[in-house]
């Protein structure tokens, strides 16, 4: 080998090198996008901390006086303690709305992906098609329907609607596809079992897995709503805790009272009950999510 063959393949870089790099860069990526994702998080909680005059005049990302307590007892005494009523509404609406959903979806995809019928690759068609359909779209027509059956300004204009998701609907069936075998169906079926029997007490335990996750990303989705109360909600005292917080912000901006503290502990408040929920049910939401994938 000549000289200048040697010199230049000492100059490239190795295997090893060019792998050390990869993983270096990889992990930028990866540091970067933690920064971004955590961001927000970490100037809310320092935010939270502040008062109004702290929150123009600090640093943004560190910390001042220590006025957490004070702002949480402010919280919730302003306006007689209405944030403590948000914070429960939003409780009553997302938890019986992702149970409802959850039944109602884990039951379809039973009974589509199990049950051979007329019209089943018709029903999937349709289901796959909603995907399509902006939410948004369904505004106006729900206002004149919930308006006609008297359930505009009431709780059931913010649980009904949250019961059905055709989403939810693709994810148990593909999900009792791969997690409830026919055979088990077939052999509780000579055993006598009568179909109610066979998903309450067979499949839908076999789905519990997709029913965590429907219940989780319905729970999430309802709890940081914002525009279906404003169109269907009236009175402050319904109101969920995203659009009271809007409420008080804007009531902010409008007057000279500035509420921006109020507004940022509540948004901490606001977050405590989903990072609690996400930790506790992850390994759930990650099989229940992936199982298409392996199936």
């Amino acid at each position: 080998m000549s000289r200048a063959a040697v010199r230049r393949s000492a100059d490239e870089p190795t295997a090893a090198e060019a792998r050390g790099a990869s993983r270096w860069f990889v992990l930028a990526v990866l540091v970067a996008l933690a920064a971004y994702a955590v961001g927000p998080l970490w100037w809310l909680v320092v935010a939270a901390t502040k008062s109004n005059g702290q929150l123009y005049t600090t640093n943004g990302l560190w910390f001042a006086d220590f006025r957490l307590s004070e702002n949480l007892a402010t919280l919730f005494t302003y306006q007689d303690g209405i944030f403590g009523l948000w914070l429960w509404n939003t409780v009553v609406y997302s938890t019986l709305g992702s149970l409802g959903l959850t039944a109602v979806s884990l039951a379809a995809g039973y009974g589509i992906a199990k049950y051979q019928y007329r019209g089943r690759a018709l029903t999937m068609g349709l289901i796959i098609g909603s995907f399509l359909i902006p939410g948004s779209l369904m505004i106006v027509p729900s206002f004149v329907l919930f308006s006609r059956i008297g359930i505009y300004d009431t709780i059931w204009a913010m649980i009904l609607p949250g019961m059905f998701g055709s989403f939810s609907v693709y994810l148990a069936k593909v999900y009792a596809e791969g997690a409830v075998p026919s055979e088990l169906i077939e052999a509780a079926r000579i055993d006598g079992a009568g179909e109610y029997r066979i998903f309450a007490s067979i499949a839908a335990r076999l789905m519990g897995t997709a029913g965590a996750t429907i219940f989780l990303l319905h729970f999430v989705a309802s709890w940081n709503t914002f525009m279906w109360p404003l169109v269907f909600l009236k009175g402050a005292e319904k109101w969920p805790v995203m659009l009271g917080l809007y409420s008080w912000l804007q009531r902010g901006t409008d007057s000279t009272v500035d509420l921006t503290s109020l507004v940022v502990t509540g948004s901490l408040i606001s977050t405590i009950p989903m990072v609690a929920l996400m930790i506790a049910m992850q390994r759930y939401w990650r099989s229940g999510v992936t199982i298409g994938s392996l199936k």
